[in-house]
């Protein structure tokens, strides 16, 4: 008869997550975490991985910080080998990190922030895929998974151009990268999380168009545990050579537009 606890049935995965500061990237390390995994969290600046870092102190010994920005391919690659010096093979890496954009057109940006957003969103995605692919590769197995978002459905949003352009190539290069890794041993997937109530959607708010955009997020959107705990199960159970994980199907979307007055949640007042 067993009598050790469940917990001690749990074959430890050793996650790396880029982006894990704030927002669904830190939502995903605690869910990991709280499963039993080792995380190592990334983000290009130490003040706000320290914080990070502190928020899941209890969880001591199955947790590093690394810091380093996605855009800088060695510092991709020290991320990798610091996760697997301090934990063993690294079994998932979620390239989360990204960045929005300032609610305005296109032209109205300079050269300067459009290649900031397109550095971390999409440079930063195929650093973290390929330093990944090839760590793996060398260890024979391993999963990535790309984070999606806005503009990755083809879906258009004013003054979101430049992002939605960076999440759209995530779709796209993902799948070029996973037929081209085909018989590799390291699977390749997307994560699709939907409106997740995070600081960068709050920045999408203007005066303008608050009150109808929060009725809008009311309707549509999750707060970042309940999305995390989805993919992280998700992630954990995938088995396919390319897989797309999402939380807000099509059918979801379209039952929370016509019912979604009745959710009775509103994230600006705390009733959820």
């Amino acid at each position: 008869m067993f009598h050790g606890s469940l917990e001690s049935l749990i074959v430890m995965k050793n996650v790396v997550i880029t982006g894990s500061t704030r927002g669904i990237g830190l939502g995903l390390a605690k869910q990991f975490l709280e499963q039993g995994h080792a995380v190592t969290l990334n983000g290009s600046s130490q003040e706000h991985l320290d914080e990070a870092f502190r928020t899941l102190s209890h969880y001591k010994g199955r947790v590093l910080g690394v810091e380093g920005s996605v855009a800088d391919r060695d510092a991709m690659e020290h991320l990798f080998q610091s996760a697997g010096k301090r934990f063993g093979n690294v079994d998932i890496w979620v390239n989360n990190a990204g960045i929005g954009q300032s609610l305005k057109k296109v032209w109205e940006l300079d050269d300067v922030t459009v290649g900031h957003i397109l550095d971390v969103n999409l440079r930063g995605l195929i650093n973290g895929t390929v330093t990944a692919f090839n760590g793996m590769s060398r260890q024979g197995s391993g999963k990535i998974f790309n984070m999606e978002g806005h503009g990755s459905g083809g879906s258009i949003v004013d003054r979101m151009s430049i992002y939605g352009t960076s999440k759209s190539a995530v779709h796209y290069f993902t799948k070029a990268f996973s037929h081209e890794a085909k018989g590799s041993g390291v699977q390749i997937g997307v994560l699709s999380p939907g409106m997740v109530i995070t600081g960068m959607l709050m920045d999408t708010l203007s005066s303008s168009n608050e009150v109808s955009r929060k009725n809008f997020f009311n309707r549509m959107a999750d707060d970042v545990e309940t999305v995390s705990v989805f993919l992280v199960k998700k992630m954990l159970a995938s088995d396919k050579e390319y897989d797309r994980i999402e939380w807000l199907t099509k059918r979801k979307a379209l039952l929370r537009l016509v019912f979604g007055s009745f959710r009775n949640k509103d994230f600006f007042t705390g009733r959820v």
